[in-house]
């Protein structure tokens, strides 16, 4: 319904008492009179209260509500229902955000198919493409099943009478920025009707209960478009990320009413469609016979999933004043602060004057502080062209007095560098069990970790081994 628009009759004026001058806003000073405090408001409207109304349904005892109309049910994407909390919950209105191409609609149409069966209709509404095209990508990725139906709309009303006609268990709406109602003013995707449409489809998924899945937009900023209350409208938001030239995406949950949002689900976008990855760490490493100066290998936590990651780094002779630093996957800043922690507190003194290049393997993006150690020792390492030793790992924080702190979840990053068949890792003090068969060398400060370089090859030695020669 549209607002009530306010009248002149409902807002209040101001009155002079001494000359009966009248203003639209308070003034100190009557501007009439000059006369200071007389200035008072008449005809305020009336204070409006609502009146108690019959309750429908006794609220009960939390002991006595009925969670079993709460289960999940599975979307048939094991990786999603990771970060869901186990599936989709019936009434539940999750939020899909991500940048364009990076495989929403694709995973979304694959949800579809597969939540499908007998007993649970799946509606999927698109607003951006013709049915005819969204069909092709069905079948590229072998989507296609009976329960699953099909509309091409953008309003809002429409949209309404095909849940009454379909009645479905799951309703897909790509995008909820397309719709539109022809009761509020305005065009798609603007506040007012992001905000008429997402109610109206909130509140039918609660009366039906109907899962929903919502594709929305993002800004250039990576922020979900739209009014911020939409996020706070919704039950679950999840977060679509990934590089559109590297296979790997992950989806995150940032906010979630059904479970944990410390879960991340990992995906393989191909020609075929996309697939769960239930053992990702394979994307993210360069497998060698023998090893390779100026690799590190560390583990990082997406959630609460440990992933094994190669850092790279490499080091050559700059031809021009200011030396280049460049970083793909990894953060500028803290790239940086390695390299003067590596030049103050490691004695490397040929790092300032050299083009530096470092990056990750497979696309994935490390900006935990846990990965600081691996991206120190892959500097070091390319700095003085000596290989690191094989199947090592690095985990910890360089802060930047030279110390490695420690960080969290240690011993499930060993965990699983241990499973994948790697047998040494340097870590902070007092990293607690350690899983048996792996060799774990606890260093106090970068001095302590660059011991592990063999010295034979060290083209840029330490400075204080030069003073003493």
């Amino acid at each position: 319904m549209a607002a009530r628009t306010k009248t002149t009759k409902d807002r209040p004026s101001y009155r002079c008492t001494e000359c009966g001058w009248q203003t639209a806003k308070w003034l100190g000073r009557c501007s009439e009179c000059q006369a200071w405090g007389t200035v008072e408001e008449f005809g305020a409207p009336a204070v409006r209260t609502t009146a108690p109304g019959r309750v429908t349904t006794s609220a009960l005892p939390i002991g006595q509500v009925d969670g079993r109309q709460a289960t999940a049910r599975s979307t048939g994407v094991p990786e999603l229902d990771r970060v869901l909390g186990g599936g989709l919950v019936p009434g539940a209105v999750v939020l899909v955000a991500g940048e364009p191409g990076v495989g929403k609609s694709t995973l979304l149409l694959d949800v579809a198919a597969k939540a499908a069966s007998d007993e649970h209709r799946t509606l999927y509404i698109t607003g951006e493409e013709s049915a005819s095209q969204v069909r092709l990508r069905a079948d590229r990725i072998k989507a296609i099943d009976d329960h699953l139906y099909l509309a091409a709309e953008t309003d809002l009303a429409t949209i309404l009478g095909h849940l009454d006609a379909v009645k479905p268990s799951l309703l897909i709406l790509d995008s909820v920025q397309t719709v539109a109602s022809p009761e509020i003013d305005g065009a798609p995707g603007g506040m007012a009707q992001v905000r008429e449409v997402a109610g109206a489809l909130i509140r039918a998924s609660k009366e039906r209960a109907m899962s929903t899945l919502l594709v929305g937009h993002v800004t250039k900023d990576g922020a979900i478009a739209g009014p911020r209350l939409l996020e706070h409208l919704v039950d679950v938001v999840l977060s679509f990320e990934g590089d559109r030239h590297a296979r790997l995406r992950l989806v995150r949950g940032v906010k979630n009413r059904y479970g944990t949002t410390d879960e991340v689900g990992c995906f393989e976008l191909h020609d075929e469609g996309i697939t769960g990855l239930a053992d990702p760490s394979g994307l993210f490493l360069t497998r060698r016979a023998e090893p390779v100066p100026g690799t590190c290998l560390t583990v990082t936590l997406e959630g609460r999933r440990p992933l094994v990651a190669e850092v790279q780094a490499l080091t050559v002779d700059s031809q021009i004043p200011s030396p280049r630093r460049t970083t793909s996957g990894l953060e500028t800043s803290r790239v940086s602060m390695m390299l003067a922690v590596l030049e103050q507190r490691g004695r490397i003194s040929a790092l300032g004057k050299r083009d530096i290049y470092s990056a990750t393997v497979g696309g994935v993006k490390l900006s935990e502080p846990a990965a600081d150690l691996a991206i120190a020792l892959a500097l070091a390492s390319a700095a003085s062209d000596t290989p690191l030793p094989k199947n090592l790992v690095a985990i910890g924080e360089v802060g930047l007095a030279g110390e490695v702190r420690r960080v969290t979840g240690v011993q499930r990053r060993l965990s699983e560098a241990h499973r994948l068949g790697f047998t040494h890792a340097l870590v902070p003090s007092d990293p607690g069990k350690i899983p048996p068969g792996m060799k774990v060398l606890e260093v106090a400060d970068i001095g302590d970790a660059l011991q592990v370089l063999p010295r034979s090859r060290k083209r840029d030695a330490p400075r204080d081994a030069e003073d003493r020669r």
